[in-house]
Formats: structure tokens, C-alpha cells, sequence
């Protein structure tokens, strides 16, 4: 298993639970500002891109045909001063979602991803490669670890949210 990637992932998650504490349901869908997503949306998208991740390396561990490749800047993520749109099936529906279904989600795609890297080890990950539509071709370890970085760059994203929800909550 990618050990030293899935630590900082593992943390990440923590922080993410750590800034949704203590919200209702309510303040998760709260709009704050048209076309902008709430909480509860972001975690939907944090959800869906650790699925997708978890299903493009189960596909790409099992082929057979390595592909090593050099370290990519994906840490460059973490910018929110680049707005970058998320792909076609990463956007989150609009429908309201209570905290409980969003942690049963997002612990579902963490025990598919710790599933799947009890399978393996970093020398494996590190030969099994697929393109990411900005940073390009990057190696199983680099995918597990940009699960956390991509978590934090939404964490951010959160925090700024709830921000704005708390300061519009009655008094």
C-alpha cells in the first residue's frame, strides 16, 4: 500500500469532518451565492472524484502494460486563485443531501480506495499510469496522494462557504 500517500490523504479527511462539525443539514445546502456550490455540493464532488479515481486505478492495476512516469505538479492544485471547472460527472446535483448520507458516501469511496491499496505496493503504483486531463500522465501513488490535495484545495473551499453561511445565520 502507498503508505506515506495515504497519510496525508488520512488527514485530510479528518480536516474535512473537523470543518463540517457542527453544521445542520440546512447550512450544508444553503446557497450562498447563485451559481456557486454549497457544502453539501462540494462534498458530493469530493466523493465523486475519489470513486472515479478508485475505479480508473483499479482498471489501470489491472492491466498488465507498465507506465512509469516522472513526479507531476499536481500540488499546483491547491491554487484557488485558478477556477477550473469540474469534468462531466464530477458536478454534484442540486438536490439537498443530509450530512449522514454525504459521510456514508464519502466512506464508501475510502474503504474502496484502502481496499484497493491493501492489494498493492508503492513499486507497483508507481509503474501503473493514467493521464489526468491537466497534469498528464501520473503514477498510482501520485493518483492516491492527489486524492488529499484535491480534498484540501475543497476543504478551502468549505470554509470560505461556511463563512458565508454563518455570518447570513439568525442570531
Amino acid at each position: 500500500m502507498s503508505i506515506q500517500a495515504m497519510n496525508g490523504t488520512k488527514q485530510v479527511r479528518v480536516d474535512l469532518w473537523t470543518s463540517v462539525n457542527g453544521l445542520t443539514d440546512g447550512q450544508l445546502n444553503q446557497a450562498v451565492e447563485e451559481g456557486r456550490w454549497n457544502i453539501a455540493q462540494v462534498m458530493e464532488h469530493v466523493y465523486r472524484m475519489e470513486a472515479i479515481i478508485v475505479r480508473s486505478l483499479e482498471s489501470v492495476l489491472a492491466n498488465p502494460e507498465d507506465r512509469p512516469t516522472e513526479k507531476k505538479p499536481y500540488e499546483l492544485t491547491l491554487d484557488r486563485s485558478r477556477k477550473v471547472d469540474a469534468p462531466e460527472g464530477l458536478t454534484p446535483p442540486t438536490h439537498f443531501m443530509s450530512l449522514e448520507e454525504l459521510k456514508q458516501r464519502l466512506n464508501s469511496s475510502r474503504e474502496a480506495l484502502t481496499s484497493l491499496l491493501a492489494k498493492y505496493d508503492e513499486e507497483t503504483l508507481a509503474r501503473k499510469s493514467y493521464p489526468h486531463p491537466v497534469f498528464g500522465l501520473m503514477d498510482g501513488n501520485q493518483w492516491v496522494d492527489f486524492i488529499g490535495v484535491h480534498e484540501k484545495r475543497h476543504i478551502a473551499q468549505i470554509e470560505e462557504v461556511k463563512e458565508s453561511v454563518l455570518a447570513n445565520a439568525p442570531q
